[in-house]
């Protein structure tokens, strides 16, 4: 049994959904990892993790749509407004996506289906530094 870890920044610019699924997979394969499980969390409580389709870009601009009518950036809705517009809209988005990804790798490959992506869910409007954990349990 062993235990990896590895700190993945990604840059981003606005909102949108930025795919790391080949970052994971280089990781992966870097490691020879043949069984187990990849927990993958972020630290931040104004951008989330989601795994989605990754063939029609459509998706994507559904998906920030929805959010957005959702969580609207308009202060007067919100006490915490600290951080601009965008500031409680972000923890909305963020509480009701996810933190952390469980996944798992069988035979040395990262068992995702054939649309599946691996996305940073950015929900603040400038630009910000993330960081993704990855965490590997097992052969």
């Amino acid at each position: 049994m062993k235990q990896e870890f590895y700190n993945l920044e990604i840059s981003t610019n606005g909102q949108k959904l930025y795919e790391f699924t080949d970052q994971t997979i280089k990781w992966v394969k870097k490691n020879k990892f043949q069984n187990g499980m990849i927990n993958l969390s972020i630290q931040h409580t104004s951008a989330s993790l989601i795994v989605q389709e990754n063939a029609d870009p459509d998706v994507q601009t559904d998906l920030l749509n929805y959010f957005d009518n959702l969580a609207p950036m308009n202060n007067k809705l919100y006490v915490h407004t600290t951080e601009g517009k965008d500031d409680m809209p972000a923890h909305i988005k963020s509480a009701l996506t996810n933190n952390q990804i469980s996944l798992s790798i069988k035979e040395g490959e990262l068992l995702l289906g054939t649309w599946q992506g691996i996305y940073l869910f950015e929900h603040r409007i400038n630009p910000q530094t993330r960081t993704v954990i990855h965490h590997f349990l097992g052969t």
